[in-house]
């Protein structure tokens, strides 16, 4: 449990008890093995979108629920509190959707957001390429247009959710002369002529998600699939997602911490050595009060800067950033500590806190790395305070 009171709603505590009951029922008796499998369980993706979890964010007007970025960090964290693999698939595939929520066309939202708001199918977004991840505007797969399609050649890997979703969101070159100016989106559907699934990746962690290579090999895409129908928005659409997809990310490094947090305590009670429980020592005492203020400030960075979107604020890449830079710090900090609590029983896969660890090394680098998250910190800071 947090140590902070939120300003939540009454309908936001709901929602919080709902999915941390679902958690808990429904996802942790098959979180290991999900994890050992490798494999997305469809009926926890069932019982999340029966209890339309996968409507947040939409508008109701396109079969959604009509609610905040709060909304979804809340669920996303309760969901990570026990397992950040299923949380992974399930927060990528509102990754896949922003772009289409922020930029699409009406004709497209109403297309394609209300099977995503019922949970029919996932999504996904893919950018990252051999040699386009954290230099996003390095993108080498083209699109070309051709009477009413769009011919699309190229590869993305590391896409979450590759192969499992049914619409995604890709990003193109229609004009590699403009550099990031020429970048263009484009919704894919699964089964389109001439895309493919490459290799499905093998993974320390969040193993229960998906990461699969997207292969284009002369893919004709419907031109009515070009995001917005407007070429050159590829960027800033990849640019604004994030905004709204990185406190997301915060959100679940910070389910990782409260649950290696929760999980540490509980063994500390009963792990007795010389003669008393380790909760008796001051070292595990002090070990555990830092883990758990580290934890709490990450959580009201992730819910201020939810907030901030929420109200309609512009500006919050920085804040976004910030947000995803010290939670992910936080939650691989407090899931080693929660390891070294636990001692050699916190190294062996039949405790929960080892996989807590591995999960929780990817929110530092996802979407963005800590390094280009402090990139985007100090250049908003440098322009602000410019004589």
């Amino acid at each position: 449990m947090s140590l902070v009171e939120y300003p939540f709603t009454e309908e936001q505590k709901m929602l919080r008890d709902l999915v941390r009951q679902i958690a808990e029922e429904k996802i942790q008796p098959v979180s290991r093995e999900s994890d050992e499998k490798e494999e997305l369980p469809v009926e926890i993706i069932k019982v999340l979108a029966q209890s339309d979890l996968f409507s947040l964010c939409i508008p109701s007007q396109y079969g959604g629920m009509g609610t905040g970025l709060t909304d979804l960090c809340i669920a996303t964290e309760e969901i990570s509190r026990v397992d950040g693999g299923i949380a992974t698939s399930y927060a990528a595939s509102f990754l896949g959707m922003f772009p289409i929520l922020l930029f699409g066309t009406e004709e497209q939202k109403k297309k394609y957001l209300p099977a995503i708001a019922s949970g029919e199918k996932l999504t996904a977004f893919a950018l990252t390429e051999p040699e386009a991840g954290s230099d996003a505007s390095a993108v080498k797969t083209t699109a070309k247009k051709e009477g009413d399609f769009y011919v699309l050649n190229g590869t993305k890997h590391f896409i979450t959710n590759g192969g499992d979703a049914d619409i995604y969101t890709v990003i193109a070159a229609t004009d590699k002369k403009k550099g990031p100016r020429g970048m263009s989106a484009f919704i894919v559907e699964k089964g389109t002529g001439g895309f493919n699934f490459g290799k499905k990746e093998e993974k320390m962690g969040i193993r229960a998600s998906s990461t699969g290579e997207l292969i284009f090999d002369d893919a004709k895409v419907p031109a009515a699939n070009l995001l917005g129908q407007r070429e050159g928005i590829g960027f800033i659409a990849t640019m604004k997602t994030f905004d709204q997809s990185r406190p997301g990310v915060a959100a679940q490094a910070v389910g990782i911490a409260q649950g290696s947090l929760e999980s540490a305590i509980k063994y500390a009670h009963q792990r007795v050595q010389f003669g008393q429980p380790i909760t008796s020592f001051q070292g595990i005492q002090w070990m555990l009060a830092d883990m758990a203020t580290k934890t709490e400030a990450a959580r009201s960075l992730v819910y201020a800067t939810a907030g901030m979107v929420d109200r309609g604020l512009k500006n919050v890449g920085a804040a976004s950033a910030a947000a995803k830079l010290f939670a992910s710090d936080v939650a691989m900090e407090v899931s080693t500590d929660a390891v070294q609590i636990y001692g050699g029983y916190g190294y062996m896969r039949e405790y929960p806190v080892e996989k807590f660890m591995r999960d929780a090394k990817i929110t530092q680098i996802y979407e963005g790395t800590n390094q280009i998250q402090k990139n985007i910190i100090a250049l908003n800071l440098i322009k602000k305070y410019a004589k």
